[in-house]
């Protein structure tokens, strides 16, 4: 199968990219970035795009599944319009772009409390990316919604790690749910939807990837 990685650079992303590069049932990766990546396989291209005009006409974009990890916090997109841009507008852009040269399957790694009338901002985007995405008209669509993620990342995050450091002490007695997810377990969750796509739209709730 072919399959685009939107966000391939990010924690999630990264390690949706290593899974499927590594998996014989995937034949060519799509990544398209706005920087180069480091990373070299003979499956793997990685057109450099612009997102904020992202091309309509790459064949690229015909594929069997997208799989979109795009996200950012509001300090560092830096304000909350910015914010809105990478988590709501550019997954929805590329989704449109794919679905109008044929593919069939979109994976959104979402996030838990996600929902279009919610109070706070984050889980309210997160909410509308949903709803527009449902009515783009994919065959098969999955929102993977974890909660707080667990990996290394590349930019240091001070409140997240001291969820991290908080959360951990406290997995014993927390409910399923709100216990720490790791990057490796949301990854695989993304990448099965994809490989194996049911008709229909479906949530995978952060229980399942303790």
């Amino acid at each position: 199968m072919k399959l685009i990685i939107v966000g391939a650079s990010g924690l999630v992303g990264g390690e949706v990219l290593a899974l499927a590069l590594a998996d014989p049932a995937v034949e060519a990766v799509m990544a398209p970035a706005r920087r180069a990546t480091a990373t070299t396989h003979p499956k793997l291209h990685a057109p450099l795009v612009d997102f904020d005009v992202l091309p309509s006409d790459a064949a690229w974009w015909k594929a069997d599944a997208v799989v979109c990890t795009l996200g950012t916090t509001r300090r560092k997109a830096g304000s909350e319009q910015a914010f809105r841009r990478v988590d709501h507008d550019y997954p929805l852009a590329a989704a449109k772009l794919a679905h109008a040269h044929g593919t069939p399957t979109y994976v959104l790694n979402s996030a838990m409390g996600a929902d279009a009338n919610s109070r706070f901002f984050y889980n309210r985007v997160k909410g509308e990316v949903e709803r527009d995405l449902a009515d783009v008209g994919f065959r098969s669509l999955t929102f993977v919604r974890p909660g707080l993620i667990g990996g290394e990342r590349d930019e240091f995050r001070a409140g997240e790690r001291i969820g991290l450091a908080a959360f951990a002490v406290l997995a014993p007695v927390l409910p399923r749910r709100l216990r720490i997810n790791p990057a490796g377990h949301i990854a695989r969750e993304l990448l099965h939807a994809a490989l194996q796509p049911e008709p229909g739209t479906h949530v995978v709730e952060s229980d399942r990837m303790i």
